[in-house]
């Protein structure tokens, strides 16, 4: 499993509300999304970052979702390009399920 770091700079600060309000338009088209395993949206405290912490099965299925035209559609709607940021998950913590899962 890999994790994605999606953020970008708000050219306006956004407040929680603001941000459900907006990420609660985007989120349905994450359901079902081929290879990802779960996807949380953020603001950072301040309301000036935004984004997704994306969990997914492979990389290969981050990068094919993150097509030139996705980026192009989160630059207009947020204001500001994506970074995007790859790391590998070698284990993780469930403590809905009480588990430790290792890659």
């Amino acid at each position: 499993m890999i994790v994605s770091i999606v953020t970008f700079k708000l050219p306006k600060r956004w407040t929680v509300d603001e941000a459900a309000a907006v990420f609660k338009s985007t989120a349905p088209k994450y359901l079902r999304k081929p290879g990802l395993v779960r996807k949380h949206y953020y603001v950072t405290e301040a309301g000036d970052r935004a984004g997704g912490i994306y969990f997914w099965k492979s990389k290969a299925d981050a990068e094919a979702c993150y097509t030139a035209e996705w980026k192009v559609t989160v630059t207009e709607k947020y204001g500001a390009a994506p970074e995007i940021l790859y790391a590998a998950v070698p284990v993780s913590v469930d403590n809905l399920r009480g588990a430790i899962e290792v890659a």
